[in-house]
């Protein structure tokens, strides 16, 4: 029996190093190409660079112990719509830069939490939640049919109803 528990810890070690050596060489190549890139899964190429939660649940945790509001943007990958705003966004280097002040979150599917919908579930939608989770139905877009609704050309909008966002947030704590 000795003998044998040996044999499967030595096999442990021979499946680690192998793991090891298969990220050390993946190192090197990151490297020489620029800075290295965080996964883009959780990202969905809305801002790689910037961090965002997985879950709405985690969302509202982290948005109110780090006292920052919560941006969630709701989209689907292939919409034409969603994917046109997910351009501008991500290549606005204002809004990428507010964005660092906000915790963050993007969905391709819909919470359980009608408070995210007020006036119903188009994408794409953007909605803020403040760290005292109320959400924000007041920061609204142009468009009176689809109060949260974003087009490309309504960029500056998003970016003044962001900093909208912050400052109230200010104000009211």
């Amino acid at each position: 029996a000795m003998e044998k528990s040996y044999m499967s810890m030595f096999l442990l070690l021979i499946a680690i190093s192998c793991v090891l050596a298969k990220d050390a060489g993946k190192k090197d190549t990151k490297e020489t190409t620029a800075k290295p890139k965080l996964p883009q899964t959780l990202s969905r190429g809305w801002g790689d660079q910037l961090i965002w939660t997985q879950t709405y649940e985690e969302a509202l945790f982290r948005a109110k112990h780090s006292q920052k509001p919560l941006m969630i943007i709701h989209h689907l990958e292939d919409c034409p719509h969603s994917q046109a705003l997910k351009k501008v966004f991500a290549e606005h280097k204002d809004i990428q830069k507010l964005a660092e002040k906000f915790i963050l979150l993007n969905l391709v599917y819909e919470t359980t939490d009608k408070n995210l919908a007020p006036d119903g579930q188009y994408v794409p939608r953007i909605m803020f939640i403040d760290p005292s989770l109320t959400v924000r139905a007041d920061i609204t877009g142009r468009y009176s049919n689809r109060l949260y609704a974003y087009e490309p050309s309504d960029i500056s909008l998003l970016y003044s109803n962001m900093q909208k966002a912050l400052k109230l947030l200010k104000t009211e704590l």
